[in-house]
Formats: C-alpha cells, sequence, structure tokens
C-alpha cells in the first residue's frame, strides 16, 4: 500500500512539474554574427555601464552568461583580466508598455536590425518601483562578444521574455538564467532570425 501511494505521489509530482514546464514563459531571440566559426578564446563578461559593474543585477546576469559561454568553450577571466575578446552585457527590465515605447535601434554587424520596436539599449532601464499584480513585465538581455584589440563586434543578441510580476517567472535571477540559456541556444545560432523558445 505504501509503495502505490508513494508511486502515485511520484507520479502526481512528475505531472505537477510538467505543467510547470509547459507554462514556462516564451523567450523570443535575435541574433547576428558574420557566418563564420567563432574560436573559443579566454573572454571577459563586463557590463555596458562601467558603473553597473558592482550590482546585484549584473551579477546576476554575468553568472548566467558566463556559465553559458563556458558551456561552449569560452574560459571566463576576471574582470579586469586583459583578454582578447569581450562579452559586454546590457540588460533591460521595465513594463511591457515601456518596453515597446523605445524607438528600434539598428546594431552593428551587417546594419542589422533586431526589429519590431525593441532594439539593443544604451543602457537604458525603466524603474518598475512596487509593479502591480496583474503588470507585466518585460526583460531584455542584449549582448556583444568584440575584440578588445579592434573593437570589432564578431556576434551579438538579444534575448526578451515577459512574466507577470511578482510571479515566480517574474523572479530576476531565474529570469537571468532562462534569458542566457536561451540566447545562447545551439551558438552561434542562424544569423537575422528571431526564433522564438520555450
Amino acid at each position: 500500500m505504501t509503495v502505490t501511494l508513494f508511486r502515485a505521489a511520484a507520479f502526481g509530482a512528475a505531472l505537477a512539474l510538467a505543467g510547470c514546464a509547459s507554462n514556462a514563459p516564451e523567450t523570443r531571440v535575435t541574433r547576428f554574427h558574420l557566418g563564420q566559426p567563432i574560436a573559443t578564446a579566454q573572454i571577459s563578461v563586463e557590463p555596458r555601464d562601467p558603473k553597473a559593474r558592482s550590482s546585484l543585477e549584473f551579477g546576476n546576469y554575468a553568472g548566467a552568461v558566463s556559465a553559458e559561454l563556458a558551456q561552449h568553450g569560452f574560459v571566463i577571466t576576471p574582470g579586469l583580466a586583459r583578454s582578447e575578446l569581450i562579452a559586454i552585457i546590457d540588460i533591460t527590465r521595465g513594463t511591457r508598455e515601456a518596453l515597446a515605447e523605445r524607438s528600434p535601434v539598428s546594431v552593428g554587424i551587417g546594419g542589422g536590425s533586431f526589429g519590431g520596436n525593441v532594439g539593443v539599449s544604451g543602457g537604458i532601464s525603466f524603474p518598475l518601483g512596487r509593479p502591480r499584480s496583474r503588470e507585466i513585465v518585460a526583460t531584455e538581455l542584449a549582448v556583444q562578444i568584440k575584440r578588445r584589440s579592434e573593437g570589432t563586434v564578431i556576434w551579438e543578441g538579444r534575448a526578451l521574455t515577459e512574466a507577470q510580476a511578482g510571479s515566480p517567472a517574474a523572479d530576476p535571477a531565474a529570469t537571468a538564467r532562462r534569458l542566457a540559456a536561451a540566447l545562447f541556444k545551439d551558438f552561434p545560432g542562424e544569423s537575422g532570425r528571431t526564433v522564438t523558445i520555450k
């Protein structure tokens, strides 16, 4: 009897987890690169705005991006090391309406654009204050990989997700991991195409 109850409980837990996974927010990802293999090397992860280096938010995203880069063979160096490659991180978080009001921004490689009404920001963020429980929070992670010696961007991408304010899916640390995983899935990804990742 106990074994039967245990199996039933385990099955119920598995169904619950499957339900949670299926309800995970979607992430829209767009990437640009030169269409050539990207040789892995030492890389440092830095914020677009140097003043953000000591912030908890940057720490969350730097950790998530570093973990993804390491899985693809890059060797992460301390932020002040002079690695040849740099991964520059920019985070934008705010209400869906605030992000939708931004103008599209053209980005570096090939003059491409991220399209829609969301582009790579120059460090813009929208303070949430105390979001209302029904408010939708949008978070965007943009990353550029560039050569330090010449400043050439060799890969860039952005990932955008939305979640209801106050929900577990809107948790900043969980959002950082979700966005980084989506952004670097199948790295370097198809250049110029927007894909939706669940």
